[in-house]
């Protein structure tokens, strides 16, 4: 192996204790808020079930009331325990449950769709960065192997081989890439801001990563298939038009009449000079209730009911078409970013075989100092572009993922 394979492998390895993509999805799991608060949110929606079904259960309440009767001259006060049970509600409490567990279940898709962007944020935070660091890393490579052009240049220009014009032809090349490794550094510190204000941890050298993630599609007719089975936006227009038509029946219910078992005791004193007096009093009974006129209140809550039901089925046939469209550009463009990856890393190849084979023939005298310019300029731009393509490739597959909604921690084990 010769000295600039050396110099190469040594700049672009990867450390041994580099980060990967598991690790950076895991930290953000943990400690993104945009997530933590998508969480709390939902922890409060799934609350709205249990508040509906207390409209079905038994409720007490105690009362007390004093005052002065400045007539009267007399001082007074009323206690009362009550209690009530409803029966039969009409199917108000039923209803109302039903649209609350739709509501429930259509924020668990939303908090799906949510991780999800959150993981995208991540994947994309992380591919950014890694080309960043390789730009940087590349930078450093081609400074070092010019390093040691120009220093071979000199030498051959002390022996008659070589005219101050080649030497000078490639120090301007290396304060070139020098400039390139100024640029690449200050773009990787904004970069590193971003990734750190998404996965909410200082990034260190990150590994490669895998060449494919878990669960993607083999094909694009099996990516259709799985969107309208898992793409959490469809899922949750489903369960919003589901809670759309449970609050038709809860509308109608109002209208309905209802039956509760009630019941009070209570003491009502009085105090007038020396009279004292504690009245009790004690009650149960089956209360009825008919709604005979509501002015119109229950046949529009109805008409409304059922338009925002209508409304809901045409956002569910809406998110199904955008998702599947999501599904189709993506796959598209996964496949074109897969397709530039493998052509970048077969330019980079040739690149090295060709600069390698100049700076062979340069040393025969065979090749000028400005095809060694050249060809090293290939290479360094084959090298930028294989980075690129990886980085494009790795964002396209999440994109995919995330429109068949398998994008997930699972995805990155």
């Amino acid at each position: 192996m010769n000295k600039r394979a050396f110099i190469l492998l040594g700049l672009l390895a990867t450390p041994a204790s580099a980060d990967t993509l598991a690790q950076a999805v895991d930290r953000a799991y943990a400690s993104n808020p945009v997530l933590a608060a998508a969480r709390a949110r939902q922890d409060s929606l799934a609350e709205a079930p249990e508040q509906a079904r207390a409209g079905g259960r038994l409720s007490a309440s105690a009362d007390a009331a004093g005052g002065y009767d400045r007539f009267d001259y007399g001082k007074g006060g009323a206690a009362t325990v009550s209690a009530d049970l409803p029966i039969w509600t009409g199917g108000r409490v039923s209803s109302a449950v039903h649209a609350a567990q739709g509501d429930v279940a259509a924020g668990a898709e939303g908090l799906r769709d949510t991780q999800a962007a959150v993981l995208s944020d991540v994947v994309g935070a992380y591919a950014e960065l890694l080309y960043d660091q390789q730009a940087a890393d590349i930078a450093r490579a081609d400074i070092a192997l010019l390093d040691h052009q120009v220093a071979e240049a000199n030498a051959r220009y002390k022996l008659g081989k070589a005219t101050r014009t080649d030497v000078a032809q490639l120090e301007a090349q290396r304060a070139s890439a020098v400039a390139t490794l100024a640029e690449a550094e200050a773009t990787l510190a904004v970069t590193a801001a971003g990734y750190r204000a998404t996965v909410g941890s200082d990034p260190g050298a990150l590994a490669p990563p895998p060449a494919t993630l878990a669960s993607l599609p083999a094909a694009l007719d099996q990516a259709r298939d799985r969107t309208l089975d898992g793409n959490p936006l469809y899922r949750q227009s489903q369960r919003l038009a589901d809670a759309s038509s449970a609050r038709i029946d809860q509308a109608r219910a109002n209208g309905a009449p209802s039956v509760s078992l009630g019941g009070s005791y209570g003491y009502d004193g009085r105090i007038t000079g020396d009279d004292h007096y504690f009245p009790r009093a004690a009650a149960a009974g089956v209360v009825l209730h008919v709604p005979i006129l509501t002015g119109g209140l229950v046949a529009s809550q109805v008409r409304q009911a059922r338009a925002d039901y209508r409304a809901a089925q045409y956002d569910r046939d809406a998110a199904a078409r955008e998702a599947v469209r999501a599904t189709e550009s993506a796959w598209a463009a996964m496949q074109g970013a897969r397709a530039q990856f493998s052509a970048n890393h077969d330019r980079t190849v040739a690149a090295d075989l060709a600069l390698k084979g100049v700076r062979a023939e340069y040393g025969f005298d065979l090749r000028s100092t400005l095809d060694i310019l050249v060809a090293d300029e290939s290479l360094r731009a084959a090298q930028l572009a294989e980075a690129r393509s990886r980085s494009d490739l790795l964002i396209q597959q999440a994109a995919l993922l995330r429109a068949v909604g398998a994008l997930d921690r699972d995805a990155f084990e």
